[in-house]
């Protein structure tokens, strides 16, 4: 992608009823997408050329939200916010989950890091979890209640961090491998942040929802924010490019967008063709394509040109 987008092409493809809700989506180390059907307990699965299928999940899951790549090269990680439990799928379709300790957890978001586990919040309990590929889970209280964790990330290249969004609060965190975690509040009251990316220049790039914002902090903590020309669009997800100077992406769940950030801060934002498709999880694609998982039923695919 080239710094300055011309044009954006859309295709959608349909992957479940209106009722199912395609909500969380990333690449898979397959080379297809894979998305969460939060609605109907099932993980879909994509191939850039539009064949889709999904695997349902054990009754006693609930609410898959957030899904993820693992460190074993051939499966993803998902939450279950509703089933307060952590899953696992392999490429090839198996599915097992693991319970977490802390009743009514509420796991929402989730991302490898760098140690080989997977990390994760709990909105619900207010603690970031970490567990291991074997299904070993540790668990480390925030140092502030009520904060609802969110979305979680891992750092930019030199950071061993895991940073997430703190809805509730206000806030950016971020955690060591130890459990030390540090808070940045933000200088947006009501920001209420969801989604966070690390960005290709090496800083963390976050949604505010409930302020119409794209924020940016450094590792050191230095905050940036950067209004969108319609404030009540309802950013919710963003993800990174595939090239450093190509920014990142995120969905705007209110005004039926998607937008892009630069690096400097120009927005650029694009319409979608089905009305009302509530735009959730975003990602790069293995095409070099954009995805995002529309709640009302469909995939789309954005090609830059």
């Amino acid at each position: 992608m080239s710094e300055h987008v011309t044009s954006v092409s859309v295709t959608e493809f349909v992957v479940s009823g209106p009722e199912a809700g395609p909500y969380g989506i990333t690449a898979g180390p397959d080379g297809t997408l894979w998305f969460t059907l939060v609605h109907a307990g099932r993980i879909g699965r994509l191939t850039p050329g539009g064949e889709s299928t999904s695997y349902p999940l054990d009754p006693a899951s609930g609410g898959p939200s957030l899904i993820t790549p693992g460190p074993e090269g051939d499966t993803l990680w998902f939450t279950e916010f509703r089933g307060h439990r952590i899953g696992r799928i392999t490429t090839a379709g198996a599915v097992d989950s693991f319970a977490l300790p802390t009743p009514e957890a509420g796991p929402f978001g989730i991302a490898a890091g760098r140690d080989g586990a997977l990390w994760f919040t709990e909105a619900g309990a207010d603690r970031i979890g970490r567990i291991t590929p074997d299904g070993d889970v540790m668990e480390f209280p925030l140092p502030l209640t009520g904060a609802f964790p969110s979305a979680i990330t891992a750092g930019p290249e030199g950071d061993d961090r895991l940073w997430f969004t703190l809805n509730q609060a206000n806030a950016i965190g971020a955690i060591g491998p130890a459990g030390d975690i540090t808070v940045h509040p933000l200088p947006t009251p009501g920001a209420a942040p969801v989604g966070i990316t690390a960005g290709g220049d090496g800083a963390l790039w976050f949604v505010e929802i409930g302020a119409g914002q794209i924020g940016r902090i450094t590792p050191d903590g230095k905050i940036d924010e950067f209004p969108l020309p319609d404030r009540a669009a309802r950013p919710h997800a963003i993800t990174a490019a595939d090239t450093p100077d190509a920014g990142c992406w995120f969905t705007e769940w209110g005004a039926n967008r998607v937008g892009r950030i630069t690096p400097d801060g120009r927005i650029e934002e694009y319409d979608l063709p089905s009305p009302s498709s509530e735009p959730h999880g975003i990602t790069a694609g293995p095409d070099g394509a954009l995805w995002t998982a529309l709640e009302t039923g469909k995939i789309a695919r954005l090609t830059v040109q």
